[in-house]
């Protein structure tokens, strides 16, 4: 890793009480806007997630029943307190749902407690409601206990079935079932001995192609056929070749893919099943990023747009004259923003939703034949929007000379000079941030933070090369496409070099933890959510279906099996090097996280109690590995804002509700309570215990 000490150690600052405010003196607060509650960026919206019913008969949408995110239907022409539920979940929100084809049945997925065992559940929406109870009878189709179920396919030719993979026989791989929703039964209809990811099947239903992950971590296709299965497409562990829809001429299937020798951006193919030949649909004309997603007919299900998200939100190309005129339409009606279209099955009404940096979203139904825009509802209605900070896109190079592309978001009301801040690198690290709307990046610009964005090298939309560049650079160059960004914003003077945070959740958590273990110059204080902070551990306790992905692991990651790849993951472990560490940490995690094992924190907690250094820990006991309960959610960042106010002087809202208080009690753990499980030699050797 490239060292770098662009200044020395924080200086101690006064802070100052101000009206239950923290404050720097001399911080210009009174140009900022009026604190925004949290509830507002972290508990439940009053109304969510709309979704039209297939035959436009019906509005599906989330709202709160008894303080528990559930779904509610009504016709689209009654108002919304004419809406009635029909599911009545009171520990876990939901989150996921979606119609049946033919509208008369909406499903929904539900873990334990964040544990990703998923169950898929149906409930008619017309049905009367149980005796005793405010909804009908939801019905569990999948039946599994500690189970993980995957939706593969809801055709539309058969609307009463849906194929889902349930991992019930061999852990680590997911046999194919069908099943029947009316009737609540399921049917194995392929068992996975051919290590399959997916299945993929035609516009009438038929299974025709399943993806594999070969022994070498090669990307398969395979044609199924009577007689079994015939590979047609290959691509290495490198690159991605991913099925789609079927054409509707049955002979063709679109794929998005990198494949071949000097290839760098995704782009949309279609491949022919019989032959394996495939033939170019579009890349992207400004050859800057990668292909986005396909837009088909729910009509005809033939193609007409295609959509490629680039550093201000997503450039849609559409190839059906009707569907560019009126998207066109909505914009001039919507200008500046992230427009999401939904239409229903004879495509005459769409339901749109449109958002952007400084708007949570508004969600509107269109009617394409009278241009009738009606809203429905704003997403957190009582947000001020006018309060909002708008995010840009910025590009610095790192030390190597790659450009990083970032986003920034500096508070409103004040002069960008020498302010707060907090870098926010994102989990995955195969992901990346986009332009719109955060709840968690304005929730720091409103408490007077600027926020910086990083889409360091790894991060996915950006092409092959930018991608494979992370390969193997955790806490090293990754890291340092992090480090240079606070430079950059201090050299600018934007950023107090003294006054720098850093906050991630997953792989983001793990770059809050390397960047105090190998940067401690760099950080005022840090807070890691699902952080990994041994890497080995972290790769030998996956869940077995993240087996499919072991070979591209070990090469994107390291390989723990291998002297040369144990010694590389011992020293980016940031557990390795916590001795180093003398930035404030707070940490959190939930306790059923399937991804990133509760140890990862407490290894970290042990290490930096063990030797007298004071860290705050927070652990839900019902929460996986991103809290859903809005309580958890309040009370996370209720300290996480204390935190930063404490060693930053930023201001933070010290009000809370009792029983959110009561949680925050609930969750913060003593780290003179933490015994850490015995762990096997494999994983603890030449690490810190």
């Amino acid at each position: 890793m490239t060292n770098y000490n662009p200044w020395s150690r924080l200086l101690a600052v006064q802070l100052l009480l101000v009206v239950g405010v923290l404050v720097l003196p001399g911080l210009a607060i009174s140009a900022l806007p009026s604190l925004i509650e949290r509830d507002l960026f972290f508990g439940d919206p009053e109304i969510s997630g709309a979704q039209m019913s297939p035959d436009g008969q019906f509005l599906a949408f989330l709202k709160p029943l008894n303080g528990t995110r559930n779904i509610w239907v009504k016709r689209p022409q009654e108002p919304f307190d004419k809406a009635r539920p029909i599911t009545a979940e009171t520990k876990r929100p939901i989150s996921n749902y979606f119609w049946s084809q033919d509208a008369k049945f909406i499903l929904f997925t539900q873990d334990q407690a964040g544990d990703e065992n998923f169950n898929v559940y149906s409930v008619d929406p017309t049905a009367a409601p149980e005796p005793g109870s405010r909804v009908p009878a939801a019905r569990n189709l999948t039946q599994g206990k500690g189970v993980n179920a995957v939706i593969y396919a809801v055709p539309k030719k058969t609307p009463d079935v849906i194929y889902v993979g349930l991992n019930d026989r061999d852990k680590s791989w997911h046999d194919l079932y069908a099943l029947r929703i009316s009737a609540g039964k399921r049917e194995l209809i392929r068992t996975n001995d051919i290590r399959a990811t997916g299945w993929t099947f035609d516009l009438d239903g038929k299974l025709r192609l399943a993806t594999r992950s070969a022994e070498n971590g090669d990307n398969e296709i395979l044609r199924i056929d009577e007689k079994g299965v015939n590979k047609i497409y290959s691509c290495t562990l490198f690159e991605s070749c991913i099925p789609s829809q079927f054409h509707p001429d049955g002979k063709r299937v679109y794929m998005t893919t990198n494949h071949g020798k000097d290839v760098n951006l995704a782009r949309l193919v279609l491949l022919n099943v019989q032959t394996g030949g495939e033939e170019l649909v579009e890349s992207d004309p400004h050859n800057r990023v990668d292909f986005g997603f396909a837009i088909f007919s729910p009509r005809s299900s033939e193609l007409v747009g295609t959509a490629y998200v680039d550093d201000r939100g997503t450039r849609f190309l559409w190839r059906a004259a009707g569907v560019k005129a009126d998207y066109e339409f909505l914009r001039s009606r919507l200008p500046d923003r992230e427009l999401n279209l939904a239409s229903t099955r004879d495509e005459q009404i769409w339901l749109v939703s449109a958002s952007a940096d400084v708007e949570p979203g508004e969600t509107y139904l269109f009617d394409r034949r009278t241009k009738k825009l009606a809203l429905q509802y704003r997403l957190f209605e009582a947000i001020p929007r006018a309060s909002l900070a708008q995010m840009t896109t910025i590009r610095y190079p790192s030390f190597d000379g790659l450009e990083i592309p970032a986003y920034l978001t500096l508070p409103k009301g004040v002069d960008p000079n020498a302010l707060p801040l907090i870098v926010v690198p994102h989990g995955g690290p195969a992901w990346r941030d986009r332009w719109g709307y955060s709840g968690l990046t304005q929730f720091f610009a409103n408490r007077g933070f600027a926020v910086l964005s990083p889409n360091f090298r790894g991060s996915t939309g950006y092409g092959r090369r930018f991608l494979d560049a992370g390969d193997k650079q955790w806490g090293e160059r990754m890291q340092d496409d992090i480090t240079v960004g606070v430079k950059h914003l201090v050299e600018k003077g934007i950023a107090d070099p003294k006054r720098v945070a850093i906050f991630g959740i997953s792989y983001g958590g793990y770059a809050t933890l390397a960047g105090v273990a190998f940067t401690p110059e760099v950080y005022t204080a840090a807070a890691s959510y699902a952080g990994i902070s041994n890497l080995i551990t972290l790769v030998n306790s996956f869940p077995p279906y993240f087996e499919s992905n072991r070979k591209r692991r070990n090469q994107r990651i390291g390989d723990p099996s291998t002297p040369e790849g144990r010694a590389q993951l011992e020293r980016q472990s940031p557990l390795r090097s916590a001795g180093k560490i003398r930035t404030p940490l707070l940490l959190i995690h939930g306790a059923n996280d399937p991804r990133v094992k509760q140890g990862e924190s407490d290894q970290i907690v042990v290490a930096l109690r063990d030797r007298g250094f004071p860290v705050e820990y927070l652990v839900a006991p019902d929460e996986g590995h991103v809290f859903t309960r809005p309580v958890n959610n309040l009370a996370t960042f209720a300290a996480l804002e204390r935190f930063l106010a404490k060693h930053l002087g930023t201001r933070y809202q010290e009000s809370m509700s009792a029983d959110v208080a009561k949680r925050l009690k609930e969750l913060t753990i003593d780290p003179k309570s933490i015994v850490l499980k015995k762990q096997s030699r494999t994983e603890s050797s030449h690490l810190p215990k």
